[in-house]
Formats: C-alpha cells, structure tokens, sequence
C-alpha cells in the first residue's frame, strides 16, 4: 500500500484524449475543469492523450481506440501513486475509471471507491443492453470482465452514490449486497456516512448524478442531486483521508446569455474535497 510523503502536493492530471464518447463536448468540458483546477489549487495540470474526434461506436471498438491514452493513464496514476502523491482528476468521459480505478485499488486497498454516477456503471460486454463503454467502466475494475488494464477493486470497497437509472443485472448485485446502493433521499447525507465508516475515500463523479440542467452533460437523468446536495456529501467525505478525486462528464455547453457553461459552481460544491487533499499535503510538509 502507497501513503503519501511528506510535503506532496495533489497532482492535477488532464485526461483529454476520447474513451467511448457519443460527441466531442466532454474532451472540451474536460480541460475546461482541469484549467479551474489549476487555479484553485495553483499547480499545472499534466495532460494525458489529445482530442480526437468522437467515435460513437460500440464498447469493445471505443476500447481499442482508446487503449493506448488509457494505458497511458494507469502509468500516470502509478507515478503519482508511487511517489506519494494525490490524484486529482479532469476526466473526459468516466470509462476513464477503467484505467484508473486498478491504480487505486493496488496502492490503496484501504480506501472505499465512492462512485457518484446516476447509472451504476455495472453492467459487462455479455449483459450491456446499450454497448456503452461508459456503461461497464466500474465492472472492469470489479473484475467482472477482462478490460486489458486490470483489476483489483474489491465489492465491499465500492459504494454507489446517487445512482437511479440502474439495469436488472446492476439491480441484482445491489440486492444480493454484493454493491452497496446509497440512494437519493433527504438522508443520504448520513447514509453516506456510515457506508463509509471512517474508511479512507478516492471519489470518482459523473456530472449526471446532478439533476438535469444544472451544468451539461451527456445524459439528463431526473430527481438527481442539487449543488447543495453535493456540496453537503463532499463536506461528508472531506472528515476522512481523501486519497483522490476524479470528475468527469462535464461538457463544453452553451449558457442562455451566451458563452460557455463555467464549472466554476460544481467545484464550489466539490470545494471542500479539494481543501482536504491540498490540506493533507500541507499537513505533511
């Protein structure tokens, strides 16, 4: 297991090359975050991968274009991990998890993967009733299916958070206890919490766990959770060692008074994290 060294600063890392994309916004959205990251935590992005035109093909066509920035990915992970440093992640789309999420689970067996996301993300190649890579980009790291860029997640280190438009075969294992499910409702705050219990936290966040409107994203899935909704969860999970952060799904998009969407509320609302890994490295120093 990886812990950080004294004086590390969080590592912010640029994922901007495609990885199972319907259209070109998210590779935009993706350095639109990761140029506000930047400025919030005064380091300089390390870029993986370059844009490339989307493909909107099916699963295992998105993965072999995507394999090489993906494999470029996981070795970014490993030299942050290696020398002890924090992740924190602009992601294009969250098929990207493929990569980094067998990163994590080797350096950090001891954290819980909080995986905000409005699809569970569970389903494989042979249960997939879309062909979406982004659809099986946590059941790759589960094991559940041979990506080619490992595995090593652990069930029981998995919790899904916000999740509401979940496939019969995803259903099953949150049934069976083999994932555990925090819902949305007026506790999930607590929920939240005690899933945790007190466990270390690598949080990976799908724009579409908010509901729809509040910033552009691919998939516009109702009853999902607000900016203060988000913000009172990352308050929840910052009162424990964060060893990561990866967002992604957040695309390029037009305001109704013109210009493009800014992610500076989401990060408002995510602020707390970012205050607990630059606060952990400081700490350290």
């Amino acid at each position: 297991m990886t812990v950080p060294a004294p004086g590390k600063p969080p590592v912010i890392t640029h994922f901007a090359a495609r990885a199972g994309d319907h259209n070109d916004r998210a590779m935009q959205g993706s350095g639109m975050i990761a140029a506000e990251l930047a400025t919030r935590l005064e380091a300089t992005p390390v870029v993986v991968g370059a844009p490339e035109p989307a493909l909107d093909v099916d699963w295992d066509a998105e993965l072999a274009a995507a394999q090489p920035a993906l494999r470029a990915m996981a070795q970014q992970y490993e030299r942050v991990f290696h020398d002890g440093g924090a992740p924190v992640t602009a992601l294009s789309r969250c098929a990207v998890a493929l990569a980094t999420l067998p990163v994590v689970a080797r350096h950090r067996p001891d954290a819980v993967v909080v995986w905000f996301d409005a699809h569970a993300d569970l389903n494989t190649p042979q249960s997939t009733p879309s062909g979406y890579l982004g659809g099986l980009a946590l059941s790759g790291p589960l094991g559940m299916w041979d990506t080619g860029l490992g595995e090593g997640l652990r069930p029981e280190n998995v919790i899904l958070c916000g999740a509401r438009d979940i496939d019969p075969p995803e259903q099953a294992l949150i049934d069976r206890g083999v994932i555990t499910l925090v819902g949305m409702g007026p506790d999930i705050t607590t929920r939240l919490r005690a899933a945790i219990a007190g466990r270390p936290v690598y949080v990976h966040i799908d724009c579409d766990v908010l509901e729809p409107g509040i910033v552009p994203t691919d998939y516009q899935v109702p009853d999902g959770l607000t900016l203060d909704d988000l913000r009172s969860l990352a308050e929840t999970m910052a009162r424990h060692e964060v060893v990561g952060v990866e967002l992604g799904e957040f695309e390029a998009g037009e305001s109704p008074a013109g210009g493009l969407v800014g992610p500076g509320p989401l990060l408002d609302a995510l602020q707390p994290l970012l205050d607990r890994v630059g606060a952990a490295a400081a700490a350290k120093a």
